[in-house]
């Protein structure tokens, strides 16, 4: 039986003598990011509808009716309202399930358009493969109906279950209807009579708002964009301009922008993830990483007495190994002031760095003061 035990040694000084071990810094290239796809026209959104419905037509796979008493009075209530009394009957079918039905509508979404819908089980059910969704009202965040779903439930998984064993691939509880809802109700939102929006920047940035703004004032030839703040942009349409507000948009928003980003680093100590912007740089920093393996291994050893004495007996004499490994071989490397991302990450490879280990030292980096970005841990 072996016991390993790891432990990351981590020195960290400030030595602006000492000879750079690693490659010169690489000059960021310029990237420019259309307007379109940075930016959000305020009032241009999606909204989320929900609705209560049911699925019929499952193999045996539905709801309990006594474990879901919910199935049950959907199901009654259901059958009366097609004429059906089943009130103070014993009902015992498995091939219906209660379901949530979710779906997105688009902005502008016209009425009679169909959109998709994802089903998902609220009692038992084992699967919904080979069910349909009854009619279901969806309704917004006001309560009124903006859509009625009904269709075949389409599947990405499946369940099989025996005696001895069962199977189950992805989520069999859970699938979509293609176009399985028809929009009966419109967003009340009629854009080209507004004289003046706002964009709203994805990823905030008091630079990349004020760089949309000349952008666009430069390609009318006209101050009519001026940056509110991080997040937003305000876009006046002037008074000499044919078209509407539609018009301007689509003017503007293939104009190319260069986005800025502040330097952040993110870490998921979970999986071991590390995602760094090219703008993270590094003051003059020493770093060193070492292992500490001990490896105690386990041979117990049977003694048996003499052949024929009359005295003794069989033990079990215990053999103790260990070897640690005090992590020979460790390089110290040294990062210049104002390196880029391209050499940390390089010089942390020529040190044989885990991207756990990697992890320790950018979180110590920023301890010591040295890390010029922020580090955010999911």
């Amino acid at each position: 039986m072996a016991t390993i035990m790891r432990t990351t040694l981590i020195y960290m000084f400030a030595l602006p003598l000492l000879v750079v071990l690693f490659g010169t810094p690489m000059e960021a290239h310029a990237k420019t990011t259309r307007i379109k796809d940075i930016v959000e026209i305020e009032g241009v959104r999606d909204n989320m509808l929900i609705g209560y419905g049911l699925v019929v037509g499952l193999n045996g796979s539905g709801d309990s009716l006594g474990n879901s008493p919910f199935t049950q009075q959907s199901l009654i209530a259901m059958l009366e309202r097609l004429g059906v009394n089943t009130r103070g009957q014993k009902l015992n079918t498995g091939n219906v399930a209660a379901v949530m039905v979710t779906a997105t509508l688009p902005p502008f979404t016209n009425q009679g358009s169909r959109i998709d819908v994802t089903v998902s089980t609220l009692g038992d059910s084992d699967s919904l493969q080979g069910g349909t969704l009854l009619v279901t009202p969806l309704l917004g965040a006001d309560g009124e109906v903006y859509a009625v779903a009904q269709g075949t439930v389409n599947i990405s998984g499946f369940a099989a279950t025996g005696e001895g064993t069962s199977v189950v691939k992805n989520v069999p509880t859970a699938g979509r209807v293609p176009g399985g809802a028809i929009v009966e109700r419109e967003m009340d939102f009629r854009m080209a009579d507004y004289t003046e929006i706002r964009m709203a920047l994805r990823n905030p940035d008091f630079t990349t708002a004020r760089r949309i703004a000349k952008a666009v004032n430069g390609f009318m030839s006209a101050p009519i964009a001026s940056a509110e703040n991080s997040a937003s942009v305000v876009l006046k349409k002037p008074a000499n301009y044919a078209g509407t507000i539609v018009d301007l948009i689509t003017d503007i928003e293939q104009l190319p922008i260069q986005p800025d980003q502040i330097a952040r680093v993110v870490i998921d100590e979970r999986s071991g993830t590390i995602v760094m912007g090219s703008e993270v740089r590094i003051s003059t920093v020493a770093i060193a990483q070492g292992n500490l393996t001990i490896k105690i291994t386990e041979t117990p050893q049977v003694s048996q007495p003499n052949p024929f004495s009359e005295q003794g007996q069989t033990v079990v004499v215990p053999r103790t190994d260990v070897d640690v490994n005090e992590g020979d071989g460790v390089k110290l490397g040294v990062l210049d002031s104002g390196v880029t991302l391209q050499d940390l990450v390089t010089g942390l490879n020529k040190l044989g760095v885990s991207p756990r280990d990697m992890i320790t030292i950018l979180q110590a980096i920023k301890a010591a003061g040295a890390l010029q970005a922020e580090i955010e841990t999911l």
